[in-house]
């Protein structure tokens, strides 16, 4: 007999026959099958009784049956008049199980692999499986990782797949260093990379492992970063990761090309669109000759320039930037035009991918809908848009053609992602003991768009719960609208009084112009004050508490400006904030209360060091009541720097000290101006310095105060106080520890000396 064996399957035929023989059968016999049946097996053999056939046809047919993948063994043997296809079924996955896996839970890994019960076990897809879960390893970081596929076998033909996982070691980012930068620091530049370097807490970070993906968005990012600061000669000549001899770190190295940092110079408008007037489109440019060059500029301004189009009702004006390049001087000559561009239609925008957000939530961050001009710098913007909504995990955007020339199909195809969230946290205090926070927060509540958020916290003496919602996109516009209800009752370990306070709010926020937005909101209060047990107040807190419960309706506004993000400079930004609130409508007190913040920021020394400078003030003014300590400004706000809460302003203290008040002020003022800059430490510890100089000031308790004993420094006094802050990039966030002096303060100003809190943005 000769056999010829492949992949574990047998064709027997007779020695005096060869592949160039012919045979015919009388009958076509198929034995081992339980599972498949037997019109299945010979209609993939595809030789029929009575059939002539040859030997390479044999053969054939053998080769199909094999391809089939359902056969562990497979046998075509002719006997006489008679061929025999023998078979030996491949089991069924009867169940699939991981082992040794830790960092990857079986959830992950179950969707990671094609294997799936009940259906029939291959050998084949078992092994890519493995593949697949151990480069899912790779991507985490686990270059070491193995992944062995084996099966234990059941009765009925049926057989367990476990997957056998030696997760190995984390193999991390040990540095990240860079050639040929000569402008911006290695510091400063891994800060732009996705890929960090391995820290103290290493444990929480996951984006200190090597992902060749990753290598190449951080290749982008730097080319991005050097281009906004107009070195536009910038590329990345190689990308180097080296492997450390322990196999537990990789040593990444990026060799860079600065080149020279261009400037804008001459900026022209002119207008080959005959119902377009250059004048006036170069009136909205907000771009000067001399300004550092940045693409993200030039998009800015073509955009005002396309806005402006569509006021007009120019359709399908293009605003065509012209860049000429002058290496004496090092600037590029910028000219744009404005042309017609093709009669192209937006034919229909298909979206696919969400199985959650509801597809009108990603349709209208497109300004343009079906039927409109097709402009292809909004629907990159759309793209932007969509993607910080942080609903997805890839957000991909194109257009191609429609069902004529002259119509475009935009294509959005998108990936969720979780967008809920449970955290728990705990306070404790020897006043109060023991509390408990929890908040739940859902981004994108009911596939919406919306944002709900429900917390509690409280210890003993003080409980809080509160409920927010916010609809991004009332009556399907620009339009914010909030809404917030809260109650809360406190025993303060900071004031000798207790509070209870019940508020609702509602609120639209829509922008104004492209760096400005308002605000418009409606609060109503209900609050009352009562008497802490066990401690002695002074006249004016006595008069306070004893006061009935007080009701506050209001209206209000807030006009907020903010060039972070959009100014000339990528360095430099301004946020400017105005508000006011109406009391009066309804409820039992009239006031207005007006408060403003300014904040201006710069780096310098190739960005090394962060300047700031900031100022806030406040004024309550009260037309019918008077204000009590609660309503008052200056004893809850963190930003007076050196004092314990309520530590600065007036206060009733009696000569003896048997009661010391802090009231609070209706007015109140702060300066403050800070640096940031690196310690020289190691970077991976995330910690950077500060030094900062407060100017600060509370005063007037109003009619409160009118012909009380005791009272101190109701007009007051500025308090000066500086001080050295440490910050520190947590996995709970980062942090701010403040060192403070005072050099000016009242003889019974309460300071704080050092204080830890969560740092604030600007």
């Amino acid at each position: 007999m000769i056999a010829v064996l492949l992949a574990g399957t047998t064709l027997a035929v007779t020695p005096d026959m060869t592949l160039a023989q012919s045979y015919r059968f009388n009958a076509v016999q198929v034995d081992g099958n339980a599972r498949i049946e037997t019109g299945t097996i010979l209609s993939y053999a595809g030789i029929a009784r009575g059939q002539t056939v040859s030997g390479s046809e044999l053969n054939d047919a053998y080769q199909r049956i094999v391809a089939t993948g359902l056969f562990e063994t497979v046998e075509i043997v002719p006997r006489g008049g008679t061929l025999v296809i023998n078979v030996v079924e491949y089991p069924t996955v009867n169940r699939i199980r991981f082992e040794g896996n830790r960092r990857l839970k079986d959830d992950a890994l179950s969707e990671i692999v094609q294997s799936q019960p009940r259906l029939v076990f291959s050998p084949t897809r078992a092994q890519e499986d493995a593949d697949k879960i151990a480069e899912a390893y790779n991507q985490q970081g686990r270059i070491s990782a193995r992944v062995t596929p084996k099966i234990i076998r059941q009765s009925d033909n049926r057989v367990d797949l476990v997957f056998e996982v030696f997760e190995g070691r984390n193999t991390e980012v040990n540095r990240i260093g860079f050639v040929g930068n000569k402008v911006y620091s290695d510091r400063r530049l891994r800060r732009v990379l996705e890929t960090k370097q391995a820290g103290l807490l290493r444990q929480f970070v996951r984006s200190d492992t090597l992902v060749e993906d990753r290598l190449q968005l951080d290749e982008q990012l730097l080319r991005d970063f050097y281009l906004s600061r107009g070195y536009i000669d910038f590329r990345t000549t190689a990308v180097n990761a080296e492997l450390a001899r322990q196999r537990d770190g990789y040593f990444v190295t990026f060799n860079v090309q600065e080149g020279q940092q261009f400037r804008f110079g001459n900026i022209t408008v002119v207008s080959d669109y005959p119902q377009a007037d250059a004048d006036q489109y170069a009136a909205v440019l907000k771009l000067k000759s001399g300004a550092v060059y940045s693409p993200s500029l030039i998009e800015n301004a073509i955009a005002r320039m396309e806005n402006l189009a569509v006021r007009e009702g120019l359709d399908f004006l293009r605003v065509e930037p012209r860049v000429s390049r002058n290496d004496r001087d090092l600037t590029l000559d910028l000219e744009f035009a404005l042309t017609r561009g093709p009669r192209v239609f937006v034919e229909r925008i298909d979206v696919e991918g969400n199985t959650s957000t509801l597809d009108r939530v990603i349709r209208r961050q497109f300004k343009i809908a079906e039927g409109d001009p097709f402009n292809p710098r909004q629907i990159r913007e759309a793209a932007e848009r969509i993607r910080a909504l942080g609903f997805f995990e890839t957000a991909e955007v194109n257009a191609r053609e429609g069902s004529s020339p002259n119509q475009v199909v935009v294509d959005v195809d998108v990936e969720e992602k979780a967008t809920g969230s449970l955290s728990f946290g705990g306070t404790y205090s020897t006043n109060s003991g023991f509390g408990l926070a929890i908040e739940l927060k859902e981004t994108n509540f009911l596939g919406r768009g919306q944002t709900l958020q429900l917390s509690t916290s409280g210890a003993s003496n003080n409980k809080n719960y509160s409920l927010a919602f916010i609809e991004p996109a009332f009556l399907g516009r620009d339009l914010e609208l909030s809404f917030n209800i809260g109650y809360s009752e406190t025993e303060s370990d900071n004031a000798p009084y207790d509070t209870k306070l019940s508020q609702f709010g509602v609120g639209l926020a829509f922008p104004l112009a492209e760096n400005s937005r308002l605000g418009l909101r409606y609060n109503y209060v209900d609050s009352e004050m009562t008497t802490a047990t066990g401690v002695v107040i002074g006249p004016i807190l006595t008069a306070e508490i004893a006061r009935p419960k007080q009701t506050e309706s209001s209206i209000g506004y807030q006009y907020t400006y903010d060039s972070r993000t959009s100014g000339i400079d990528p360095n430099r930004g301004v946020l400017l904030e105005f508000s006011q609130d109406f009391a009066g409508l309804g409820g039992n007190t009239q006031y207005i209360k007006s408060k403003a913040r300014a904040v201006a920021q710069t780096r310098v020394l190739s960005e090394e060091v962060t300047l700031r400078a900031s100022f806030t003030g406040g004024v309550l003014n009260y037309s019918k009541g008077s204000s009590r300590t609660i309503d008052r400004l200056g004893l809850q706000d963190d930003f007076i720097r050196g004092f314990e809460p309520g530590g600065v302003g007036p206060r009733q203290r009696d000569p003896g000290g048997t009661y010391d008040d802090a009231l609070g002020g209706n007015m109140y003022a702060v300066a403050s101006f800070e640096a940031e800059f690196p310690l020289g430490l190691p970077e991976e510890y995330g910690i950077a310095g500060g030094a900062f100089y407060d100017i600060s000031n509370v005063w007037d308790v109003g009619a409160s105060g009118a012909g009380q004993p005791n009272l101190l420094y109701n007009g007051g006094s500025l308090r000066h106080v500086v001080g050295l802050s440490l910050f520190w990039d947590t996995p709970i966030g980062p942090l701010r520890f403040n060192f403070t002096k005072a050099l000016q303060k009242e003889t019974h100003d309460e300071e704080q000396m050092f204080n830890v809190s969560i740092r604030s943005t600007f």
